[in-house]
């Protein structure tokens, strides 16, 4: 799929599981011919049993509803959950279930979130259907109306069809797929592009944030929950800093759900505030947000910028450039900063030994897994 921008565009920003939650549900409740969805992440459990309750309703009311999931990320929802959702009408496959094939093909994961309804509406973000975004972990979302809808669509059909996605041996709740619709276009609507990644083989997504860290003028403001960038991003965030651009890092503080993670990317930390990058640490719960703001252009979606991400992963994002979008962002910015611990750079060069053999540890641990790529 090209990767161009399409003009007249809505866009509405949806930070936390109390906003974005109940727009998707009346989405779908409100869906006339056909739901897709795709999911890294659906465990059994409370948001499980409601994300099934409405795309059942749905499918016994006669639109098509879609479901695919990654054969790893789903691996904790229960076969009576499987079954509940198929006899329930909906059409349910696996990308890339783990299997004794090549280590490489298990590693490789469908970590995309993409929701598209009758081929008019889109969301995108983080979320998953795992209870914690009901209230232990922070999330936002993307509401997407307008011709670039039918972009995040083309990725979620392309996706249905391809070999790697499947149904379950025993399973047979295979209908095709209804005929694509196009989306409306919004008057005085804004420009807005889809960019996705195919692992190592194909990784637009990097490349326009290293193409706006480069020729950022003012800010380049970034949430990632799994800090440990690629030598690449660290070096255009540094020269960034030193040129005068206003660089800062949102990233979770310690309650987070992978601390080998944290400790793995703050070896980067004392580079990065020398180059005068500020950092802060989100501190009421773990932060598993993804967006980047860089002057008035704004990147939501699932890719965590990671180096593993971008290596083996599918990902996806919504760009947009918007001065009001710019703005709503900046302003969630803010707001996660004051509810964050700033990383004082004094602080961080004298901190104890006991922290520093951490991050030496599971830094060795991540120059491992990283040479084993």
């Amino acid at each position: 799929m090209r990767n161009v921008w399409r003009e007249n565009n809505h866009f509405m920003l949806l930070p936390e599981a109390s906003r974005f939650l109940p727009a998707m549900f009346e989405a779908v409740n409100n869906a006339q011919h056909y739901v897709l969805v795709e999911l890294y992440l659906m465990e059994s459990g409370e948001l499980a049993d409601q994300v099934s309750e409405a795309l059942i309703n749905a499918a016994q009311r006669g639109v098509c509803v879609c479901l695919l999931l990654d054969g790893y990320g789903a691996m904790e929802l229960s076969s009576d959950d499987r079954q509940r959702l198929e006899q329930g009408g909906v059409q349910l496959r696996f990308f890339n279930p783990i299997g004794f094939q090549s280590l490489a093909r298990n590693l490789s994961r469908d970590h995309r979130k993409i929701v598209v309804i009758d081929g008019e509406l889109a969301f995108t973000g983080g979320f998953g259907a795992v209870d914690e975004f009901l209230n232990a972990w922070y999330e936002i979302a993307l509401r997407i109306e307008g011709p670039v809808v039918a972009d995040w669509e083309r990725l979620f059909r392309r996706l249905w069809r391809s070999r790697l996605t499947g149904v379950e041996k025993g399973h047979r709740n295979t209908s095709p797929l209804p005929e694509q619709r196009e989306p409306p276009t919004h008057a005085n609507g804004v420009p807005g592009r889809v960019m996705s990644a195919r692992g190592y083989r194909y990784q637009a997504i990097r490349h326009s944030l290293h193409e706006r860290v480069n020729h950022a003028q003012t800010r380049l403001w970034l949430c990632t929950p799994y800090f440990v960038p690629t030598f690449a991003l660290r070096r255009r965030l540094i020269r960034a800093a030193r040129r005068g651009i206003d660089v800062r890092l949102l990233l979770p503080g310690a309650k987070h759900d992978h601390p080998s993670v944290r400790f793995a990317g703050q070896r980067f930390y004392h580079a990065l505030l020398k180059a005068g990058v500020r950092i802060f640490e989100f501190q009421p719960t773990f932060i598993h947000a993804k967006f980047v703001l860089a002057d008035e252009w704004v990147s939501i979606g699932s890719c965590n910028f990671d180096h593993w991400n971008l290596h083996w992963n599918l990902e996806a994002n919504q760009e947009v450039c918007d001065p009001q979008l710019a703005t709503e962002v900046h302003e969630l910015f803010e707001r996660n900063f004051a509810a964050s611990q700033e990383v004082d750079a004094a602080a961080w060069a004298a901190r104890p030994w006991g922290q520093r053999a951490k991050e030496w540890l599971y830094g060795m641990l991540d120059a491992i897994m990283t040479r084993l790529k």
